[in-house]
């Protein structure tokens, strides 16, 4: 679900590491929120992350 549907950012891997240098799986979630946007004059809701919404890339509804 943590998937933009304007940009299409989703989730990154990586290592989370210890102080003692050990390292385990971990992930980043993308900050995506659901919102009411136009859609060709129609509101419907989507999962957009705050990147697109701050730089005005959907209009909300």
């Amino acid at each position: 679900m943590a998937k933009c549907d304007i940009c299409g950012k989703g989730v990154h891997f990586g290592n989370a590491v210890s102080h003692s240098h050990r390292r385990s799986n971990r992930i980043w979630n993308s900050n995506v929120r659901s919102v009411m946007c136009n859609v060709n004059g129609v509101a419907k809701r989507m999962h957009v992350c705050t990147r697109c919404l701050r730089s005005g890339s959907v209009e909300k509804a």
